[in-house]
């Protein structure tokens, strides 16, 4: 049974008789301060790639490949252009195509069920858990039928889906299980990091992530080899070597710039992890007694990866323009589940189809949240959504 975590006491001789600011501009992503002190090491990257003109794959990729695999724990990775491509080419190499069922989410970004359209099979959505706002393995087992090709619970802002439990019910169905672990980078599950439990693990390294690059990329990890083969075959026109397409594919490849930026940025991704849950524990121990504030709950044996630090909120709308107002920047993930999204208004789900998923994208309120974050600022941000709820 799920319980709220116990919130230990984060930064507590920075925190003790600290004064709020009355006034201060606090962003929700500042990447600006992520990049300024490692500069130096970034422009020498740049300079090693450019000078070997390893433009489009090439060592750095590979380079990159064998950290993240290492990393994940997992036998391969594979380095693609995005992670809409991680997910797409999983589910093709898996087979999935027109006629197919794939279940996933439906509080997730849109490219989750992008990935199973564009391989021409119909996403069938399953609702969340309402304190983990992960697959519901209790709901999985009815959106089940013989079209069902893959099953792709969403690791939502870095928290881990019940794996245990969503992937015994895909054993006894024979039915491969894909993680999209785009906002999970270093997120565990019993001692097991996202992207080493299912068939596969998608990444996206968009630059907002917790590890991001400098444009668009992404990766898939896995331990099964015939799916490495596959899908290195698809990222690269279908071709296995030069010039010999056994197959009909898509350039995905990763670029060389992006992973000589990932693979710097990987040997701080730990720490910059550990600077993350210091602050979600200090929000937490900030909103302990605010009654009118959800906060984010860990599910046991799961370590969180807060790439996001969403709350719920009543009048969510207007507090997020009263905060913005006093000089804090919220964000919104995601304002409109994606069975509402007019893109698929052909699958004929309308409101109340998934009641938990269409309270969370009304409630929902993402703080701001960054490793380089300070606690004045996460007190600054706290009063002031106090502040912005009692107008409410």
């Amino acid at each position: 049974m799920l319980s709220l975590p116990a919130i230990p006491h984060a930064y507590s001789d920075v925190n003790k008789g600290m004064i709020p600011a009355t006034s201060m501009q606090v962003p929700f992503l500042d990447l600006k301060v992520q990049h300024e002190p490692l500069m130096p090491e970034l422009l020498e990257a740049f300079r090693e790639v450019a000078e070997t003109s390893a433009f489009a794959g090439g060592p750095y990729v590979s380079r990159f490949e064998t950290e993240f695999s290492a990393f994940c724990g997992t036998r391969h990775c594979l380095g693609v252009g995005s992670g809409t491509d991680a997910l797409w080419l999983s589910l093709l190499a898996l087979g999935v195509g027109p006629g197919d069922e794939v279940i996933t989410v439906p509080n997730s970004f849109m490219a989750t069920a992008e990935a199973i359209s564009l391989c021409g099979a119909r996403p069938v959505f399953v609702d969340v858990n309402e304190r983990t706002y992960t697959m519901d393995p209790a709901r999985l087992e009815e959106a089940i039928t013989m079209r069902t090709q893959a099953i792709i619970p969403v690791h939502l802002f870095g928290n881990m889906a019940d794996m245990d439990a969503l992937c015994a019910i895909a054993r006894r169905y024979g039915t491969p299980v894909i993680e999209d672990a785009c906002q999970a980078h270093g997120a565990e599950y019993k001692g097991r990091r996202a992207g080493s439990i299912g068939v596969a693990g998608c990444f996206s390294f968009y630059p907002g992530k917790n590890l991001g690059a400098f444009g668009e990329a992404g990766a898939i990890t896995s331990d099964e080899s015939e799916l490495r083969i596959k899908i290195q075959a698809l990222r690269d026109h279908g071709q296995a070597t030069k010039h010999q397409h056994s197959t009909i594919g898509w350039n995905a490849r990763m670029d060389g710039i992006q992973a000589a930026v990932l693979s710097l940025k990987l040997r701080r991704l730990a720490s910059a992890n550990a600077a993350r849950r210091a602050h979600a524990k200090l929000y937490d121990e900030l909103l302990l007694d605010e009654p009118r504030v959800i906060r984010p709950v860990i599910a046991p044996d799961t370590l969180h990866a807060y790439h996001i630090y969403a709350v719920r909120v009543a009048d969510r709308d207007g507090v997020l323009q009263r905060m913005a107002a006093k000089g804090v920047n919220c964000a919104v993930h995601y304002p409109v589940p994606i069975h509402l999204q007019k893109a698929y208004s052909f699958l004929g789900l309308g409101t109340g189809s998934f009641p938990v998923s269409e309270l969370c994208a009304k409630q929902f309120l993402s703080l701001p949240m960054y490793p380089e974050l300070r606690p004045d600022q996460i007190n600054f941000v706290v009063e002031t959504l106090k502040q912005s709820l009692a107008l409410n």
